[in-house]
């Protein structure tokens, strides 16, 4: 059995270390990286942190999901606006956990990778004491579920915090959605909606071919295994079942038990040639553990796609998520939401219209002068927390004009996830209503596979 520790030389460790030997001494939170296979791991270290020391020690197994992590850091460390000093520790052997478990060289462990893994990590991390900033999913079947519930439980005894990654609270256009929704007068209340006709429809269309950091996205094999990644019904659904969590009922506690109840839910496949596997992957050829995923005309067919119809708190809703091979041109990932209200839906589009720039639109169901008046009073209260927004008289009703000082773009919002996890570790503790939240999304996601694969 062969154990190794090294240090980068490209990310000029050493440089780096006796230029933060004070920043070293005093930082309060140490990073962990573990067994980094998804490039959400480099994004949360695309920005440097007050508090947080410099030198980050990875864990993880020899292999291209390492190499590729490494690399993303580097570029980070290299490049010339802003450039990061973060001093990455390696090491890479057949029992990388253990090790890190029994080596406690940090206080935080991040883990974004292989999600087959997630539970097995969480678990075993927190019980030693760890904090846990996860990438989602957290798990991505129902076994895994009172796994987790009890993880949360175990984090509480431990006095340490276990949080997953919810970037998409930090899109402007679905924060002011939710601004929007709080005020009666330009909302009114949140319908109740029908299965045939939710209150709350969210739809996100993804692609695994893409640009990440200004070059093209080299996913792993197993990215593409739902048996490692896990199902779309359960991956970037995460997102949306707790957007609709934090918009429809804002810091409010959500029993799985008493509040969420599943209508309906199915699943159906993207196919990808072996062209364009080898594309995104660089590797020559379907690895076996994909064989029974692959037809006879050499197709790959992955259950990437998912739509679960659901109740949560008596509101109904829609969440759903389609994944393509590629963007149209001059296009990318996709997000269109609609909230049902009283008085006004509150609308985002993202396609070609919107020059795929998510766009929040209001569309009042009350077109009286007095709504139009309210309205902008309702404008002024966003104001004070967005200063700039604006809003423009449409056909439809008004559109939201958002300054480009607030449009960050999705990598920017990884800095902003972790600067508020590194508050609420500051505090010591999240936000009432965030756990038993996170145990509501998992089971809301979970379950709703269960029934999918159980429909036709």
């Amino acid at each position: 059995m062969h154990w190794r520790y090294k240090t980068i030389a490209y990310l000029s460790i050493m440089a780096t270390f006796l230029g933060c030997t004070e920043k070293t001494k005093e930082s309060a939170i140490h990073l962990i990286t573990l067994d980094p296979g998804h490039f959400h791991a480099a994004l949360v270290q695309k920005s440097m942190y007050p508090d947080v020391d410099a030198r980050v020690h990875v864990y993880a197994p020899e292999g291209p999901d390492v190499k590729l992590h490494l690399e993303k850091i580097g570029g980070y460390n290299k490049r010339a606006e802003n450039p990061t000093h973060w001093n990455e520790v390696v090491y890479t052997g057949t029992h990388y956990f253990e090790k890190m478990l029994a080596d406690k060289t940090g206080n935080v462990v991040v883990l974004a990778g292989n999600n087959e893994k997630k539970a097995d990590y969480i678990q075993r991390s927190v019980e030693a004491g760890f904090n846990v900033l996860s990438d989602k999913p957290m798990i991505i079947n129902a076994k895994d579920f009172d796994r987790l519930k009890s993880s949360f439980a175990t984090a509480d005894q431990k006095n340490v915090l276990l949080y997953d990654i919810m970037t998409e609270r930090f899109e402007i256009s679905t924060a002011l959605q939710r601004e929007f929704s709080k005020i009666e007068s330009a909302f009114g209340t949140l319908e109740k909606g029908t299965p045939d006709n939710p209150a709350v429809t969210k739809e996100s269309v993804h692609h695994f071919y893409k640009y990440v950091s200004g070059s093209v996205l080299t996913r792993p094999a197993w990215f593409m295994d739902v048996n490692q990644q896990g199902e779309g019904i359960v991956d970037v659904t995460t997102h949306l079942v707790d957007l609709v969590q934090w918009e429809c009922f804002p810091e409010q506690v959500i029993d799985y038990q008493k509040d969420i109840k599943l209508t309906s839910a199915r699943r159906w496949t993207t196919d990808m040639t072996r062209s364009q596997f080898k594309t995104i992957t660089k590797q020559a050829d379907f690895p076996a553990y994909l064989k029974n995923a692959i037809t006879r005309d050499s197709v790959l067919k992955i259950y990437s796609n998912g739509e679960i119809n659901y109740q949560l708190k008596g509101v109904h809703a829609k969440v759903s998520v389609t994944w393509a091979y590629k963007a149209p041109e001059g296009g990318g990932d996709t997000h269109y939401s609609i909230m049902r209200g009283t008085k006004a839906n509150l609308v985002i589009r993202q396609g070609a219209e919107q020059k795929f720039v998510p766009t929040l639109y209001i569309e009042p169901r009350d077109t009286t002068a007095s709504y139009a008046t309210a309205l902008q009073t309702a404008l002024q209260t966003v104001q004070q927390t967005y200063p700039g927004i604006e809003l423009k008289k449409i056909s439809t009703g008004w559109e939201v004009v958002i300054p480009k000082k607030y449009q960050e773009g999705h990598e920017a919002h990884f800095g902003r996830v972790t600067e508020n996890y590194l508050k609420y570790l500051k505090e010591g503790k999240l936000p009432a209503w965030e756990v038993p939240n996170m145990i509501s999304k998992y089971y809301t996601t979970t379950q709703a596979l269960e029934l999918a694969k159980k429909s036709k």
